[in-house]
């Protein structure tokens, strides 16, 4: 008897390591100290040394169940874009740049190809958000998960400059909120997703074309999750004050626009000041989901909304446009008990 025999295979361990060198290579940036495979991934201080006072913020997420998508596709390259988009997103809301990212993947077998398939989407959505992949987990559980499925999850540590932290304590009645274009669901809410379209989850109905879609079923619901940290990194370089800021991810408006408000502040969000993606409407529809669930689960076509001064809309707009990301003018502050309304 052996490891082997248990069904843990060291041998494939090492392949995969090899595997996804290559792709992690490419996200590396002058901080990071040492190479792949150590016992801990080092990042040198330089990043924010001269900073007045560095604070250093994290995120931690995963995928979700969008990874059944993924298994029944035969689709491994892009649900690590959606991991590390859920980790650097929050970071960068809070004014921070992500520095660093590591993953976890356990699966019920180690199959090279694929886990180095997987890393490859990590690789890109660090790339994506300038952050170094330094490390990560590869963790073969044989009984524990089926032999074609895994999880994925990460963490992404960041830095800002304390004064720079975006904390909503600057919002006043009459700022403007801009929100940023998603790419569809994200990785949120997918549970739902699996539930309505039931009956489509096999091959031939996600390889379903839809008109209204303009891509396969399969297609619209896996695009990987948008990541807005060089959107607002441009913002931030404009010379404009975010002075708040909100990812819109599970409990979609009504859970995540309150937490970038301070007390006395209210969101009033237009809903047809921007064009709500098809993938919603074909899902509310088949789904027979009311609004204000639809508004409560989903990003709604919306990925990243933020608060400026009325001053600085059309500069912001701009900038974000210059990042290759869509901006919408959605609504306003208003005086008021905390929270959203929709209207």
């Amino acid at each position: 008897m052996d490891y082997k025999n248990a069904g843990v295979d060291i041998e494939a361990g090492y392949k995969s390591v090899e595997l996804m060198k290559e792709h992690v290579k490419g996200t590396m940036r002058p901080e990071v100290m040492g190479g792949l495979g150590g016992f801990s991934g080092a990042f040198s201080a330089a990043a924010f040394k001269e900073m007045d006072e560095p604070v250093l913020l994290s995120g931690t997420d995963g995928v979700g169940t969008k990874l059944k998508l993924a298994f029944l596709m035969d689709k491994h390259n892009t649900v690590g874009i959606d991991c590390v988009a859920m980790c650097v997103n929050d970071v960068a809301c809070a004014g921070g740049e992500p520095l660093f990212f590591l993953d976890y993947i356990a699966c019920g077998k180690n199959v090279p190809e694929k886990i180095a398939e997987i890393v490859s989407g990590v690789a890109e959505g660090c790339k994506q958000s300038g952050a170094a992949l330094v490390g990560g987990e590869t963790a073969e559980m044989p009984g524990f998960y089926p032999e074609d499925e895994y999880d994925l999850a990460g963490f992404a540590v960041g830095a800002v400059d304390k004064k720079d932290l975006i904390t909503g304590e600057k919002l006043a009645a009459g700022d403007v909120l801009i929100g940023m274009a998603s790419s569809g669901v994200h990785s949120n809410g997918f549970s739902l997703v699996r539930k309505v379209f039931e009956q489509e989850l096999t091959a031939e109905g996600l390889n379903t074309y839809y008109e209204e879609l303009g891509t396969t079923l399969g297609e619209a619901l896996i695009a990987p999750t948008k990541i807005y940290v060089k959107a607002l990194k441009s913002v931030k370089d404009a010379g404009i004050t975010i002075k708040a800021c909100s990812h819109i991810t599970g409990g979609g408006f009504y859970e995540n626009i309150p937490r970038m408000l301070k007390e006395g502040t209210r969101a009033v969000v237009k809903k047809d000041s921007y064009a709500v993606p098809a993938i919603f409407r074909l899902l509310a529809d088949k789904g027979n989901i009311e609004e204000e669930m639809m508004y409560n689960t989903y990003n709604m076509g919306l990925g990243m909304i933020l608060a400026v001064d009325p001053a600085d809309v059309d500069k912001a707009m701009e900038a974000i446009r210059s990042a290759e990301e869509i901006p919408y003018v959605v609504g306003s502050i208003e005086a008021g008990d905390k929270g959203v309304t929709l209207c």
